[in-house]
């Protein structure tokens, strides 16, 4: 991916994924470092970094403590912050005029909840024309009734990976 059309794209990384007391992300740790990771790449490498914020509901009430993007993947200034309050980050939000202002055609995209924001933002990006890699195994979820965590974030790789997004892993991932 050329460096002057790529962005990062972090989805709903924020406080409020390391706040439940009884419930753990799928590999917690092993994926936000992962994240962690393709951050200091693409700063490294002077690739834009767009972090998308889930803004509504209870716990992602803006301004509240759970609302806040997380202290492992803290926003530098001028750095993109796009509020969103719908689980598509281009529904009722400015992202796509922001990429669009950047040049931004390619993007690397991880995160938080696959089943939810991470799954409809990738495959909304791909219908507005973007040319995108999902980090397989740089998003992660909750256990619910019928799939454990894992079994989710596999699910949706093999669903959304070569039909809407590339799938890569972080290792892989170059700016």
């Amino acid at each position: 991916m050329a460096n002057d059309s790529t962005a990062l794209v972090i989805i709903d990384v924020q406080e409020a994924m390391y706040s439940y007391p009884d419930m753990k992300l799928y590999e917690e740790e092993e994926v936000t470092g992962r994240i962690v990771s393709l951050l200091h790449k693409a700063r490294a490498a002077g690739v834009p970094v767009v972090y998308i914020q889930h803004t509504e509901d209870q716990e992602y009430t803006k301004g509240t403590p759970t609302w806040q993007i997380s202290r492992h993947v803290t926003p530098l200034e001028g750095e993109l912050i796009v509020e969103k309050p719908t689980w598509d980050a281009f529904h009722r939000t400015n992202l796509h005029e922001k990429l669009q202002e950047l040049g931004i055609t390619n993007l690397v995209i991880c995160g938080m909840q696959s089943e939810f924001c991470l799954d409809t933002t990738t495959r909304r990006a791909f219908s507005m024309g973007y040319s995108s890699v999902l980090v397989e195994d740089a998003h992660s979820t909750f256990d619910n009734e019928s799939l454990s965590g894992g079994e989710i974030v596999k699910h949706h790789n093999s669903v959304i990976g070569g039909r809407f997004a590339k799938l890569l892993k972080e290792h892989a991932v170059e700016f």
